[in-house]
């Protein structure tokens, strides 16, 4: 079937939205952001890594409000004799015939119209949810004709092209992308060199714009990419940027750091934290809370920051903002964070009615993918081995974390059945706990909790060999309140062919900790 023709000066289909063309030798990838496409697959320095992101931005007049812009019909900026041209190259259907239009007519091509060309192909790629693989000759054509031409390019021309060729995907350190940077650094004003530093540098993360790197953090982030690189980088710029940066753009930077587990190596990174919360607490509580949540997990919680948002002041000026809900449940969490994880901690804490439970079902990412999920199979696996009546599957226990599989064992090791038995231990667990949870002592139990936990591929970053953030925490404050952990790495799940393997493997799994229990079934 044809494809019906467009009126000369209509606009061009735009590629589907988030998505970037592929490059050469390279496939089909959605990037949330087109200069996070040049950051990400650089392989240098933190310092060259930020000189990457050093373009200068493009007028938005031509790019328009789609990623690769809609140039005015009828022949855009440069109508004339040469418009004509101008139509073709719009209106081409393909790669090849984009790279013939331009080779075949040499005394009719102007410098506007590569960007034209560029932008064709970006559209020719991206319309399709599969496009057709483009032959390297053809990109490798496409690139030297612009390289020749481009020492006649006005800036503004090398702007647009340089935009367009990272949407593409071309490598930032191949011969177009250098040929075009370095005739924008040509058409650049001379500065004078400072008199005490040298008049050659690389580029300083401290000269990107906040903008560009929270979405890098965000990117990492969504994406579980534990970067080191890349979160050192950040990290120096937010201590450089310490006085520029507000509470609210703070908490998405920290974000990375604590869902990817990792403490940076920047010295000043910690008391820079703690200098904004300090600075900027009161003007933003759920960008602090945010904040004390990131540091959390890396169990990095500073006392000065945790008086504040447990004093009566800041939790009565957050009971009636729309938030407060969220920000109790984050309280929540940090309480139990102090309650298990501060034993020096001597300030005040969340008074108990002000307590909520931190999860109290399935996190989002799980629910979401259920279907990918091995909790099924595992508690088919258990029900068939132990009977249903001695397991407790998606059981929240206080202080609100959901656990996968609860197995409630005798001091001799037999599984019992849960519904002779608390299934919770009790909370908080210390001898003398804090506030009105003295009146309640703990009581000597003798059975253990055995805790079977998940570990999905889902749950670690993107290397696959360390935790999530929350998962890493909601595991230590689980074993710290005394459950027995059995975690069940994904690696070992998906090596199980069929209930009969699952089975034999749990068995072995649970008389490793010396379990026992009656036949098959119960």
């Amino acid at each position: 079937m044809r494809k019906p023709r467009r009126e000369p000066g209509s606009r061009a289909p735009r590629p589907t939205e988030g998505a970037t063309c592929a490059g050469p030798g390279e496939s089909w990838s959605p990037t949330p952001n087109s200069m996070l496409r040049v950051l990400l697959s650089a392989q240098a320095s933190a310092a060259r890594l930020s000189g990457l992101l050093l373009l200068p931005p493009v007028q938005p007049c031509c790019l328009g409000p789609g990623k690769w812009g809609d140039w005015p019909p009828g022949g855009g900026l440069h109508a004339g004799p040469v418009q004509g041209l101008q139509r073709l190259l719009e209106q081409a259907r393909s790669p090849g015939e984009l790279l013939r239009w331009l080779g075949q007519n040499p005394t009719k091509v102007r410098a506007h119209h590569y960007p034209v060309a560029l932008r064709r192909l970006g559209q020719l790629l991206g319309s399709q949810p599969r496009p057709p693989p483009v032959e390297q000759a053809t990109l490798q054509d496409l690139s030297q004709l612009i390289i020749r031409n481009c020492p006649s390019f006005d800036i503004h021309t090398i702007h647009v092209c340089l935009h367009l060729a990272v949407l593409l995907g071309f490598p930032s350190d191949g011969p177009l992308m250098c040929a075009l940077e370095q005739e924008r650094r040509f058409r650049l004003p001379p500065k004078p060199p400072p008199s005490l530093q040298p008049v050659l540098r690389e580029a300083r993360p401290e000269e990107l714009t906040p903008h560009v790197m929270v979405l890098l953090a965000q990117h990492l982030a969504r994406h579980r990419l534990r970067e080191p690189q890349l979160l050192e980088a950040i990290a120096h710029f937010l201590v450089v940027q310490e006085m520029q940066l507000s509470s609210k753009v703070v908490q998405k930077l920290v974000l990375p750091f604590g869902r990817l587990n990792y403490l940076p190596l920047e010295q000043q990174f910690m008391p820079c934290l703690e200098r904004i919360l300090a600075r900027e607490a009161g003007v933003a509580p759920l960008a602090t809370v945010n904040i004390l949540m990131s540091l959390c997990q890396l169990r990095c919680l500073p006392f000065r920051a945790l008086h504040f948002v447990f004093s009566p002041g800041f939790i009565n000026h957050i009971s009636g903002t729309p938030h407060a809900l969220i920000v109790r449940r984050y309280l929540s969490l940090l309480d139990a964070a102090v309650e298990l994880e501060l034993p020096g901690y001597r300030g005040p804490r969340l008074p108990r009615r002000q307590q909520v439970p931190i999860f109290p079902q399935p996190l989002i990412t799980d629910r979401a993918r259920c279907k990918y999920s091995h909790k099924d199979i595992v508690a088919e696996g258990l029900r068939q081995l132990l009977g249903e009546e001695k397991y407790r599957q998606d059981l929240t226990v206080p202080p609100g974390y959901c656990t996968d599989f609860l197995l409630c064992v005798s001091s001799s090791g037999a599984v019992l059945p849960v519904r002779t038995q608390d299934p919770f231990l009790p909370y908080p667990p210390r001898s003398c706990p804090q506030g009105q949870a003295a009146s309640q002592p703990t009581t000597h139990d003798p059975a253990q909790r055995v805790v079977l936990m998940l570990r999905e591929r889902w749950h670690f970053c993107r290397d696959g060999r360390v935790l999530l953030g929350s998962r890493a925490l909601r595991e230590r404050h689980l074993g710290l309140m005394g459950y027995q952990l059995l975690p069940l790495p994904f690696e070992e799940l998906e090596s199980q062919r069929g209930l009969p393997q699952l089975k034999s493997y749990l068995r072995q799994k649970l008389q490793a900790l010396g379990l026992r229990w009656g036949p098959e079934g119960g």
